[in-house]
């Protein structure tokens, strides 16, 4: 693995452990330290995912023109000082403004680390490539939430003071993409274009597919917490739960090059997956059983990252890869966005346990959809041009 590659890995750890020393516990501070209602904890993931909608877009023609390293080094500036101010935020409304600040930072993190990726890796080693990338990123969020137990159970320190010291940890990844940067100069510029949204429009059943997923990991990110934590969890069992969500995520990651040889049965196994794990929400009521539901989930989310890239990356221009990354990314966002927007209404009107019931019912159809488009969900196994 050459040094970029490392780097990039390294990057990935740091935000990882950032997004999980802070990321769980945010719902519940905004429920029980600010007052949110769960309509507010879905606005609150809405203001973080909806920036993802449309930056990627505009960050991947950015990734064809400029130095992939500085962007990614900007990524990081900006999310260390959003999650910073979390801790001076009073109103939900200033949580909100801090979380598109997150969502913005993200755009300008994942889609970079992407880009360097698909430039320095061969097309056989593409898929490992970044489902390692992805396996440190998830590895970082599987040891925060730990760090989080010891920080809020054994040093008795306040929510506030966590995402302080979350910031500082993040801050530190601007060193890491500077250094990556020093090994990503650009030897060509593609020519400002919006190419890439047609391209997309070729793959609608991936589309469809990772809508549902990211809808529903939209869902687990931002509101589940508080619904754990409303089940009778503790903040050390919320934090131990999603150490178990990232442990299977792990293990995911680190299998992907050998689920890659059958795509299209991987996928339908992590929306059957996915879908299973909603439906235990719905009826769990042990620490065990939820547990049970999140490793399901994290299985079904992780591998749908890489395999579903893959897809799309081998079926287009390599001299657009950053273009495609990018609106790849903003169907991410799309998702992200439609989970909470409905996850929180939902909630709030027919019980904590309704959004899950409703995914899962979806997942069933989506299921159905990727068995009878197996053919359309494998990637192009020749040379790209």
């Amino acid at each position: 693995m050459n040094r970029a590659l490392i780097l990039v890995n390294i990057t990935g750890l740091i935000i990882g452990i950032s997004y999980g020393l802070h990321g769980p516990i945010l719902p519940v501070f905004a429920k029980n330290v600010i007052g949110a209602s769960y309509s507010e904890l879905g606005l609150i993931g809405l203001a973080n995912f909806i920036p993802y909608m449309f930056i990627p877009l505009f960050v991947g023609i950015l990734l064809d023109k400029f130095n992939n390293g500085y962007l990614l080094a900007l990524g990081a500036a900006i999310n260390s000082a959003s999650i910073y101010l979390l801790s001076i935020a009073q109103s939900v409304p200033e949580i909100m403004g801090f979380r598109i600040m997150t969502g913005v930072a993200h755009a300008f993190f994942w889609p970079p680390c992407e880009s360097i990726i698909s430039k320095e890796s061969s097309e056989k080693d593409r898929v490992r490539n970044i489902s390692w990338f992805t396996m440190f990123f998830v590895l970082g969020f599987m040891i925060g939430p730990l760090l989080g137990t010891v920080f809020l159970e054994e040093l008795d320190i306040t929510y506030r003071i966590l995402f302080q010291v979350t910031a500082f940890i993040l801050a530190t990844a601007i060193i890491t993409a500077l250094l990556v940067s020093r090994k990503n100069v650009k030897d060509h510029h593609e020519k400002f274009s919006f190419s890439s949204i047609k391209e997309m429009k070729k793959f609608p059943e991936v589309i469809i597919l990772l809508i549902f997923c990211t809808s529903s990991f939209g869902i687990i990110l931002s509101i589940y917490p508080a619904f754990l934590n409303d089940n009778g969890m503790s903040d050390t069992d919320i934090l131990l739960l999603y150490f178990a969500f990232g442990v299977s995520r792990v293990v995911s990651l680190a299998l992907a090059g050998k689920f890659s040889r059958h795509t299209s049965k991987t996928l339908i196994a992590a929306t059957i997956a996915v879908s299973l794990g909603l439906a235990i929400s719905v009826v769990s009521d042990s620490i065990i059983i939820y547990g049970v539901a999140l490793v399901l989930m994290g299985f079904g989310f992780s591998i749908f990252f890489p395999l579903t890239l893959e897809i799309i990356l081998s079926k287009t221009r390599k001299g657009i890869s950053g273009k495609i990354i990018g609106a790849y990314e903003t169907v991410f966002g799309i998702g992200w966005a439609i989970g909470p927007t409905i996850g929180g209404p939902i909630t709030q009107s027919f019980g904590d346990q309704a959004p899950y019931l409703v995914f899962f019912i979806i997942g069933i159809g989506v299921t159905i959809l990727a068995i009878l488009s197996r053919k359309k969900l494998e990637p192009k196994r020749i040379q790209r041009i």
